[in-house]
């Protein structure tokens, strides 16, 4: 079994995910003085007796490393997972200068490029001590032209959403899941010929799932999501992507996926939030949230 949880915390994107193994992942910060000692106290009791908790940062945006100082001064981030770049910005927030200070240290950070290996992440360790997180990197190719194009763009402080990585996680006998951080569709049809991807039961709509991060129809064809769940934005902006089986956070609130052979079991914070394509096997609420349904896979 396992755990992904989608946080509502408004325009951006943070999520955990608590493994069946000894692993713990959190994938980019949004929090601000509302919210972050909530969540961080949340992180702090989800992860106790796990012994290896990463951080994985898919780009250095404000609305996904807001917040990142004051969770890193709680939990003392030890695995920082980031692409290699050299990011700069005119304005540098205090969560910037501290992403930047777990960017470049020899000690906690890793960078992550497809098909990139590292013990616990996706390999076991020899004595199988705290099994694998599940976690696979499928983009970027760090030679690819259009790539090597958006890291001189972000070293002039330009946008840093193209340089985010596209990650994998999968269940044994599970779920397939993919996050995509805030790829643009023109860099996206740029790359699609580049690389393929694999079936995939949910994904995250890249940028949130504004119009300007619609995933290629080729990309689309290829994953076949069951599910897709789209991100918090203004609704004018929101590709509602007709045709798929879609989770809106604007509504939907915090979005829990509980992972298990087989299936997905799904709630939501929003007590009056429901949806026509999941099974009901008549859940009982957990999790201080509202059961919604199970994906079958």
């Amino acid at each position: 079994m396992s755990l992904i949880k989608s946080i509502s915390v408004g325009n951006g994107d943070m999520f955990y995910i608590k493994h069946g193994t000894s692993n713990f992942t959190i994938i980019d910060c949004n929090i601000d003085d509302t919210n972050k000692k909530e969540i961080t106290d949340e992180i702090v009791l989800e992860s106790s007796g796990k012994d290896i908790i990463r951080f994985i940062s898919t780009h250095p945006d404000e609305d996904h490393i807001h917040g990142l100082k004051y969770l890193d001064d709680k939990i003392d981030i030890a695995n920082f997972y980031c692409v290699a770049n050299e990011a700069t910005k005119d304005d540098e927030t205090e969560d910037f200068k501290r992403y930047c200070e777990l960017r470049d240290s020899k000690e906690k950070a890793f960078y992550i490029y497809r098909d990139c290996s590292r013990c616990w992440m996706n390999k076991n360790d020899d004595e199988k001590k705290y099994g694998s997180s599940g976690i696979n990197i499928l983009w970027p190719i760090v030679d690819n032209e259009d790539y090597q194009n958006e890291l001189l763009n972000v070293k002039e402080g330009k946008s840093s959403n193209n340089i985010s990585p596209i990650i994998k996680y999968s269940l044994n006998n599970g779920v397939t899941v993919l996050w995509f951080g805030d790829l643009e569709s023109s860099f996206m049809e740029k790359i699609k010929d580049t690389i393929e991807l694999p079936e995939a039961d949910i994904i995250f709509a890249p940028h949130h799932g504004r119009s300007s991060g619609k995933i290629p129809k080729e990309w689309m064809e290829s994953i076949n999501p069951k599910m897709v769940i789209i991100g918090e934005a203004p609704s004018e902006k929101i590709d509602y992507l007709s045709g798929y089986n879609t989770i809106t956070q604007n509504t939907a609130g915090d979005i829990i996926l509980d992972c298990s052979t087989g299936i997905v079991d799904i709630y939501v914070s929003n007590e009056n939030y429901s949806v026509n394509f999941l099974e009901n096997n008549k859940k009982a609420n957990d999790y201080n949230s509202t059961y919604i349904g199970t994906l079958n896979l």
